[in-house]
């Protein structure tokens, strides 16, 4: 039986980006790290863990959990370093980039 230390192991997220997937959605973590796997593939579904990370701030927000608040803040952040292509600015500079890419070959 796998353990949610080896659903990690296999998955493209860290711990805690998973724990923030599972609580947004109201799933066991195990769950979470899959459908996190499959979301962290593909730009759209980088978007949508951003949002979800985005609603977890909020929520915390709303309680009034400074200290939530500013940790899911600096997943926020780390999520969006480790994954450019969430970002649409980045998204923008990547595509351009794959367009030169090909008008070159």
């Amino acid at each position: 039986m796998l353990s949610l230390e080896d659903c990690l192991a296999l998955c493209d997220l860290t711990e805690e980006e998973v724990l923030a997937i599972a609580q947004h959605e109201h799933i066991p973590e195990i769950a979470a790290a899959e459908l996190g796997n499959y979301l962290v593939h593909t730009p759209e579904g980088e978007m949508r863990i951003k949002a979800i990370i985005r609603d977890d701030i909020a929520e915390a927000a709303a309680r009034g959990d400074r200290t939530r608040q500013l940790a899911l803040k600096l997943l926020l952040r780390n999520f969006v370093l480790q994954h450019p292509r969430c970002e649409e600015r980045h998204r923008r500079q990547l595509a351009a980039a794959e367009r030169r890419h090909e008008v070159g070959q």
